[in-house]
């Protein structure tokens, strides 16, 4: 049987990125998800919330937090695909993610998404607000949506 997308609630979504995420925690919150199925269960979920960089965070943007898979040959794919075609159904005129700079982008390509180069990276801390950095604080690559 092929692959479905199939609507998915936030604690589902996050307990599946708790098992299966190889370097992130789930996100604090969302706009929306959606999961991907193989007809016996759920085999991806993909999370969509504003965007974590302030000066992106313009009301018309959103952003890919979370794509996560069980390693189903093409489920990335479909996740990055439907959450550009729901955020221009519900009106938002831009779509990007975050990859590591050791991830291809393979998926992404394959979606119709486009580089914009590498970005940022380093950790959240400051000395007035120490924070634990529980993941990767190497820079990362942007990509966006294609049109």
């Amino acid at each position: 049987m092929g692959l479905e997308l199939q609507p998915i609630s936030f604690p589902e979504a996050c307990a599946f990125i708790k098992l299966h995420h190889r370097h992130h925690q789930p996100p604090q919150g969302w706009k929306f998800g959606v999961g991907v199925n193989d007809g016996v269960g759920v085999v991806g979920v993909a999370t969509v919330g504003r965007p974590v960089s302030r000066h992106l965070d313009d009301g018309l943007t959103l952003e890919v937090t979370r794509v996560c898979t069980d390693g189903t040959h093409n489920a990335a794919s479909m996740l990055y695909g439907a959450t550009w075609r729901a955020a221009k159904a519900l009106g938002y005129r831009r779509l990007i993610t975050y990859t590591l700079q050791i991830e291809s982008g393979t998926t992404l390509r394959a979606s119709g998404w486009k580089t914009l180069g590498i970005r940022g990276g380093g950790s959240w801390s400051s000395p007035s607000r120490k924070r634990v950095d529980t993941h990767p604080t190497g820079q990362k690559q942007l990509w966006e949506a294609g049109p």
